[in-house]
């Protein structure tokens, strides 16, 4: 048993996918035509950090209600942690590409870690090993 996808739900799919495989540098794995469950248009889209298993469907908003929810999935939390080996190179990497992070790097007893927001304005961590 694996988790395979978690859903992001995002306003612009181009924009998204620019944003998860340039800044954070993450693969683009899909980018597929498809179908709502009412026949109307639609993509599927999955982007996944290189080499890992789990991968991160970029789902368009569709109506009022997901639109809402489009950077407040889990209502201001950090609701994503995103591990790296080399946080420092990682850290640089992403700022330079105009991530936004909302908290500086810190020590925790499970690591480094730095709050940073999506394209969306969701809550991930950026986490590292301890120093």
């Amino acid at each position: 048993m694996r988790l395979d996808l978690i859903t992001i739900v995002v306003d612009d799919y181009d924009r998204a996918i620019a944003y998860f495989t340039g800044a954070l540098g993450f693969d683009l794995v899909e980018d597929s035509p498809s179908h709502t469950n009412d026949g109307r248009p639609k993509r599927w889209v999955v982007v996944r950090p290189p080499g890992a298993e789990t991968g991160v469907l970029l789902a368009r908003a569709d109506g009022r209600r997901q639109a809402g929810a489009v950077g407040d999935q889990v209502a201001g939390r950090v609701g994503f942690f995103l591990r790296v080996d080399d946080f420092d190179a990682a850290y640089e990497r992403m700022t330079t590409a105009g991530v936004e992070f909302v908290s500086a790097p810190r020590a925790e007893h499970y690591g480094r870690v730095a709050v940073f927001r999506d394209i969306a304005g969701n809550r991930w961590d950026l986490l590292g090993p301890a120093r």
